[in-house]
Formats: C-alpha cells, structure tokens, sequence
C-alpha cells in the first residue's frame, strides 16, 4: 500500500462551472436568496444543520464565515448558481480532513428546485473538485434514511451504500437513523465535467 502524504490546500477556493451550473464560493449579496430558500421547512427537514424557523441574518452570518473556513482547510462551501438566469438555487460543500485525505460533502437545494437533477450535477463536480484539485483520497456522505432521493443524488455520482447509523442521530426531537456513503478517488469516475474559472473577489 502506497504512503498518503496530505497536500497543501490552494489558497484560493475557485469557481466550477458545469453544463447548467456556476458552483462558486459565496458573498454577502447571496445572504437574501439563502434566507428565503432556507427558510422551506421541508429543506430544513432533510439537512442536519439548517434551522427551523431561519433566523434573520443566519445567512449573512454563516456566509461571512466561509473564506476563514476555507483558509484554515476546514470548509469549502460553493452557493449553486443556474447558468441561465443567475439565480443562487442551494449550496454544496466539503467538510475537509485533508490529514486523512477525506471529505464529507453535504448539499442542500431550495424546494422549487428540487427533481431537476441539480444536486447531482453540483456534487459531481464538487467531489471531482475533492479528487482532482485537492488530492484526496477519499469523499464520504450520510442521509436520512426517511429521504431516499438524496441516496439515489449519492448513487448517481458513484458512491457505495456502506452501511446505516441506527438512530445516530437527533432531529427535532426525534433520533434517525443514517444512511453511509463513500468513493473512493481511484473509483471516480468524474468525466471532466467541470472546468475552473477564477474565483470571484
């Protein structure tokens, strides 16, 4: 077994841009559109950490974070964007253990959006993204066993059901079970789907 040695991180989190989708780091001026996608309780029902009711200036708060974030090689968080139109339609990104050479990717997409494959085209390129530009070896993920459609989101772009959580964790009052994913960088197949382009300022 070869030796994993971590790669540095870049120090500037770019921008993919896929077929449909500009997958970008956030600004501020995304806060408003993040509110009143987030703000859906069904979308709040499907993550772990989006709260229910969304507090105002949640958004603009949690944005604010992000380039800290990516900086100290914890978080890379891209606001999805529609090519046609422009509008910011959810979020994806990577937990980071670059020690480990691992991620953990999570998303989120605004209800009216949901069913149009857009989940599928963003985690694709943001785990091509893990495996290509930053080296690792390994992207895991979890869903909620009641939300079958983010399984079939992680079965599309390659990853293994590795096994369940039963009862892992807590939400809303309610202990749920979780279902485990993962890929590994040599069984990815990514397409080259997604191309850099500069990162915004």
């Amino acid at each position: 077994m070869s030796h994993f040695a971590p790669p540095p991180l870049p120090s500037i989190q770019p921008t993919l841009q896929t077929v449909r989708l500009i997958v970008r780091p956030m600004t501020e001026a995304d806060a408003p559109a993040v509110q009143a996608l987030a703000r859906d309780r069904d979308v709040a029902f499907t993550t772990l950490n989006v709260p229910h009711p969304y507090p105002d200036g949640a958004a603009a708060g949690w944005i604010r974070t992000q380039a800290a974030s990516f900086a100290h090689g914890d978080l890379a968080v891209f606001g999805i964007e529609l090519q046609d139109g422009g509008d910011l339609v959810g979020t994806c990104g990577l937990r980071l253990e670059t020690a480990h050479g691992r991620a953990e990717i999570g998303y989120w997409i605004g209800k009216e959006y949901w069913g149009r494959g857009v989940a599928t085209e963003a985690a694709r390129a943001v785990v091509e993204y893990a495996f290509e530009h930053l080296q690792l070896h390994r992207v895991h993920a979890h869903h909620y066993s009641r939300n079958p459609a983010s399984g079939a989101v992680l079965r599309k772009i390659g990853m293994r059901h590795e096994g369940r959580q039963r009862q892992h964790v807590l939400k809303w009052g309610v202990f749920e079970d979780i279902e485990l994913y993962g890929v590994l960088r040599d069984e990815f197949a990514g397409g080259g789907i997604l191309a850099s382009v500069p990162a915004l300022r």
